[in-house]
């Protein structure tokens, strides 16, 4: 779904033919987005979809400040390859155990069904390239705080053992910062209405004590812009190029 989105557009980029040089002449003030959102966390197998919201105030042509709020959920599977390397080596100590005991069947294979909601939280600078009246292309550095909350659904004693020493009350919840970089076009359907399509990648380590590696998290949009609060070009000199 992340490729399809990246491809769209970059074709609906290079849809527009050269001679269409007229810049738009109307920036509202306000921008506030809401729309569909998609996670995936290749390293970890954990797609996770929800609901993505943005509100930006637009300084200039090109500079808008914002925020960027995203809550998704979804699943996978925990096994212990995951796991940091004294963990890995409690949980083999712990199934040793059990074999000696007779208590582990043959050919055991942990493996932990979990259950997953991550928000994200952000705010900064993003910066728009208003060239073509039809669409308003954009990039933006990402940076800020994601917060995780993992609930595992061990399906048998022994995972239930292993899941009780890792997160005794559980579930377990995580913060920690992420950065990286993002961007995508509006589509301009009025002044005051455009359909976004956007995309983001970022790198961050959540579950540090528990994970042994951080993980890239890429993010794809969209959805429905809403533009309001009067044009902040009025009064300037917003004519078209010629």
């Amino acid at each position: 779904m992340t490729a399809r989105l990246f491809a769209f557009i970059l074709a609906a980029v290079f849809s527009f033919p050269l001679y269409a040089t007229a810049q738009q002449t109307d920036v509202e003030r306000f921008d506030l987005y809401s729309g569909f959102t998609f996670f995936n966390s290749p390293s970890l197998n954990l797609a996770e979809h929800g609901y993505h919201l943005q509100a930006g105030y637009n300084a200039t042509r090109i500079l808008t400040l914002g925020f960027d709020y995203s809550i998704v959920t979804g699943h996978n599977s925990l096994t212990p390859n995951l796991l940091t390397d004294s963990l890995q080596l409690q949980v083999a100590t712990a199934l040793k155990d059990l074999a000696l005991a007779g208590l582990l069947p043959p050919g055991y294979q942990l493996s932990v069904p979990t259950d997953s909601t991550t928000q994200t939280f952000a705010a900064g600078t993003q910066f728009s390239y208003r060239h073509f009246v039809p669409v308003t292309l954009f990039v933006r550095p990402d940076l800020g705080a994601i917060r995780e909350e993992a609930t595992p659904h061990p399906r048998d004693p022994i995972a239930a053992l292993i899941v009780q020493q890792l997160a005794p009350s559980g579930h377990k919840t995580s913060w920690t910062s992420f950065y990286g970089f993002g961007g995508g076009l509006d589509w301009n359907v009025t002044r005051h209405l455009a359909l976004r399509f956007q995309a983001d990648q970022v790198y961050n380590h959540l579950f540090n004590d528990l994970l042994k590696d951080s993980r890239w998290t890429t993010r794809a949009s969209a959805g429905l812009a809403f533009r309001f609060g009067g044009n902040i070009l009025e009064g300037k000199a917003a004519q078209p190029k010629p």
